[in-house]
């Protein structure tokens, strides 16, 4: 498979070559015929990729304060590194795509193989695409025409919320492709419409569609034209598809409209409105929402659950077909709005062009290379310099996610792991991660890596909920295990790793870093010779995450106690060095106010040894506050442990503190311990029994939080 990527750092446009998705549940499986490059949206990211890093900060104020914030809790080294991070993972490019249907998912009715389907799939020669995000094409629409489908549904579920009506006067201000697609909506909506623009050529066709026009750039007021096109009374509403910087389209569309008018914002422009001009006439302000409802809902982009039509007419998948219906009916003409047609393989081209021509309107690209070609599983990312040694420890990763690519990878390589295969069920991460990184192989398929004979060890850092599954295999499959936190979601799939891992006879680890952490290293050498029991405080300035995050999902992140509470669990099982005992733990009461509560909770252990702790767990605090703090109290004295950057002692004999120049939290050293066990055959650096007492008092803690009444 091959995909457009736009590297948002160094600002390259590349085709490059993936693994293949596989038709995953509730998706539909589709060989690319034609896709559309979306003017506006993909030119501001293009040229947002070749803008350099002072003028991207300028144009995302809010990020830069975030980042600030990151600089006084976490320090500069660690936020310049997430910055790069961050900036340096390529995105996909386009939501345009026309194909066939190659496969169905599970759970996936209403498509066949061979059906042409229109989706918002990305530039690629397979996508892969949730059900409710694909139409059928009618057998009057040709591939290139429906191909504009997507753009046309959110200048579609603009007008929607305009609610024109037959004979009301309406402007779009704004020619480009969406506003071009407006008017033809509008005009077979049966209203007159005023089309305002700089461009002459695109006014030319918007006059082609029926439409009047105005040109501030021949100096024409677009206020005073509104209102003769109205015949004095004021426009009854605006659609503005402009994009600009600018709240000049906005006020001019107030001052034109009649009295109670209505104005729709479908593009993205200045907001600097003036309260007297909407207050007096009563006008109606509203931003669309790209293709409609269902928009950015997981329930039912990624979960296939549709709306009951009786309840919400129109989702975006069935603006789709309303589109798809207008132009087999011949309401809808695409024809002049191709500018360019490109072949798939000549795409950095028509960036080019995209990015030079800023009068392009329609970029087309074809894809008539061969079909199986584009199947491959695995890909080749380098030839390897030499054979793995057996005795190494030969890495598969499974995940190439953000945390696998910024910190896990990294601390592999370090800890001398061969980069055998990196794997991604989408396959485009794969390859990004992979070659960056220095594997060998990327893949889609995750039973590669367990089927490889030259792999000896495995390192997983998926989605939560397939953690113990992924572990079972592998251990079933003779490799050794580093799986990221948490090893399960349930004590039923803790069984099942328990009972793999007797059998299998290989090495188990959990990505439990903190103990690892070098300040950490330093509290514990300090409490051993500390007999008496210990009292443990542990605060976690966790920030706020949606409610419909997928670590908040209890099937698939298993909420965040499972997911990353159990770091300060381990940790603080680690520095008393007993058993755990007890376990008690409340959260925050059910409040209107507050979506999410079982992050704004507190967990209190108890330890064999009398020792006894607390984990403050708040998604509830400040951002610019430290996001961990770990406080033990013994004997007469206190350390105290600051964002693991700084590490004092307080009545501690021959020690007052220590200090990291950049923030560990042990990444590294939890790796090399885990490759070190690997390579000299000695045994786990954590016991199993302690990774499973870990990992029941979490899921245990947990249950407690949810049952709370």
């Amino acid at each position: 498979m091959r995909q457009i990527l736009q590297d948002l750092s160094a600002g390259k446009t590349e085709l490059v070559t993936c693994p293949a998705p596989s038709a995953r549940r509730g998706q539909v499986l589709i060989d690319t015929a034609v896709t559309l490059i979306s003017a506006g949206t993909e030119r501001m990211l293009v040229d947002f990729g070749r803008a350099g890093l002072i003028t991207k900060a300028r144009q995302q104020p809010e990020k830069v304060a975030q980042v600030l914030d990151k600089v006084r809790t976490d320090g500069l080294m660690t936020t310049v590194e997430a910055v790069r991070s961050k900036l340096g993972q390529p995105i996909p490019l386009g939501y345009c795509n026309v194909g066939v249907v190659r496969d169905t998912g599970a759970g996936v009715d209403g498509f066949r193989l061979g059906d042409r389907v229109v989706s918002n799939g990305p530039h690629a020669d397979v996508v892969s695409v949730p059900r409710n995000l694909c139409s059928r094409i009618p057998d009057a629409v040709t591939d290139e025409e429906a191909a504009f489908t997507v753009v046309a549904a959110i200048g579609l579920q603009g007008i929607r919320l305009a609610q024109p009506t037959l004979g009301e006067a309406f402007v779009v201000t704004g020619a480009g492709l969406i506003g071009l697609l407006a008017i033809q909506l509008l005009r077979a909506q049966g209203c007159r419409v005023l089309a305002i623009d700089f461009d002459e050529a695109k006014l030319a066709i918007a006059k082609s569609f029926g439409a009047e026009i105005c040109n501030p750039a021949k100096g024409e007021d677009p206020v005073s034209a509104g209102i003769a096109f109205s015949r004095g009374a004021g426009v009854d509403g605006v659609i503005i598809t402009a994009s600009t910087k600018s709240s000049d389209p906005v006020t001019q569309a107030a001052r034109m409209c009649r009295k109670r008018g209505r104005i729709v914002l479908v593009g993205v422009t200045g907001l600097e409105l003036n309260r007297a001009d909407f207050y007096e006439k009563e006008l109606s302000f509203q931003v669309s929402c790209s293709y409609g409802p269902g928009r950015y809902d997981p329930d039912y982009e990624d979960r296939g659950q549709d709306y009951p039509i009786g309840f919400v007419r129109w989702t975006e998948q069935r603006n789709f077909e309303a589109v798809l219906d207008l132009m087999a009916g011949g309401q809808i003409d695409v024809g002049p709005l191709v500018s360019h047609r490109f072949a798939f393989d000549d795409a950095p081209a028509a960036y080019e062009t995209l990015a030079s021509d800023k009068g392009s309107l329609g970029i087309l690209l074809n894809y008539q290379h061969g079909l199986e070609e584009r199947h491959l599983r695995t890909v080749q990312l380098k030839a390897p310099e030499r054979a793995f040694e057996a005795a190494a420890p030969i890495v598969g990763f499974i995940g190439a996610g953000n945390y696998a690519g910024r910190m896990l990878v990294p601390a592999f390589r370090e800890g001398g792991a061969a980069l055998h295969t990196i794997a991604s069920a989408g396959g485009v991460s794969s390859v990004v991660q992979g070659k960056r990184l220095g594997f060998a192989n990327a893949t889609s398929d995750t039973r590669s890596v367990l089927d490889d004979g030259e792999i000896n060890t495995v390192a997983i850092a998926t989605r939560h909920d397939s953690h113990a599954g992924l572990t079972v295999d592998a251990l079933k499959a003779g490799k050794n295990v580093f799986v990221e936190k948490p090893l399960a979601l349930t004590l039923a799939e803790l069984e099942s790793v328990k009972a793999a891992h007797a059998a299998a006879g290989r090495l188990l680890m959990v990505g439990f870093n903190r103990r690892f952490a070098p300040l950490v290293q330093t509290m514990k050498r300090l409490l051993e010779p500390v007999r008496e029991p210990k009292s443990v405080i542990m605060v976690m300035n966790a920030g706020a995450i949606p409610a419909d995050h997928w670590t908040q999902d209890g099937e698939v992140g298993g909420g965040r106690i499972i997911g990353e509470a159990c770091h300060h669990i381990d940790l603080m099982r680690f520095l008393v060095g007993a058993p755990i005992v007890s376990v008690t733990a409340r959260r925050m009461g059910d409040s209107a106010a507050v979506e999410v509560t079982e992050d704004k909770a507190v967990i209190t252990l108890g330890f064999a040894d009398g020792s006894f702790g607390t984990v403050h767990y708040l998604a509830n605090g400040g951002a610019s506050f430290p996001k961990e703090r770990v406080e033990v109290f013994a004997a007469g004295r206190t350390l105290q442990l600051d964002n693991f950057l700084r590490l004092r002692g307080f009545n501690w004999p021959g020690f007052r503190n220590q200090k990291s120049w950049r923030q560990d939290k042990g990444q590294q050293g939890c790796a090399a311990a885990f490759l070190s066990a690997v390579k000299d055959g000695t045994g786990a650096p954590l016991p199993f029994e302690e990774l499973e007492e870990v990992a029941r008092v979490t899921i245990e803690a947990s249950e407690m939080l949810r049952t709370q009444r």
